[in-house]
Order: structure tokens, then sequence, then C-alpha cells
């Protein structure tokens, strides 16, 4: 599997007890469009508030498209529009595994 090159991370602050149902449901909507290559939910170790949503997409057009889907916008975007407002989108641009092997990787703006 080729690496990918776009990850969004997405920082929440919440105490809600369903927060981690809400994730889900968003996450699992975001991972049926073309592109997505892995997701996950995580909290903190240090504060039970604090939560991240990542994943990992094949390019920034997929992402981009996967955010403008009708089940995405009903499903994911609330969640989203609750986010801390930190930089969610970043491009992969060094892969290295635990051999030590490094891949770059070109800039996907453009």
């Amino acid at each position: 599997m080729s690496s990918p090159s776009m990850i969004s991370v997405t920082h929440f602050r919440s105490d809600d007890p369903a927060f981690e149902a809400r994730a889900q449901d968003a996450l699992a909507a975001l991972a049926r469009r073309p592109g997505f290559v892995r997701g996950s939910i995580g909290r903190s170790t240090d504060d039970e508030c604090d939560w991240l949503l990542t994943s990992e997409w094949a390019n920034v057009g997929s992402y981009r498209r996967a955010l403008g889907d009708y089940d995405v916008k009903l499903r994911a975007t609330p969640l989203l529009g609750e986010a801390v407002d930190l930089a969610t989108s970043f491009e992969s641009l060094l892969d290295i595994t635990a051999d030590g092997t490094a891949t770059a990787h070109a800039s996907d703006k453009a």
C-alpha cells in the first residue's frame, strides 16, 4: 500500500458521554469516501475531555471531496464544527518505517 499524502488531525474538548459514539459515526462516514486510507479516535491519557480524530487520505483532493459529500456533511460536519480552532490538515512529506527506511513525498498542494 502506498503511503498517504494527507493527514487530518482534529482536536476536541468534550465531556459529553456520547462524544466517542458521535466521533465513531463521523469517522465511519469519512471512511466510506474514496481516497480514505485509515482513521482513529483517541483520548488523552492525561485529561478525559481531550479527544483527537485523525484520518489519512491518498491525497489532498480526496479529503476535500469527502468533506463535500452529503453523508459526511450530515454525520461528520456537525462534530467537526465543535473542534478546537487549530490547523487540521497536513501533508505527509516523510515516512520512516521501523527498520529506518525513509520515504520522501512531494507536495500535493497543487
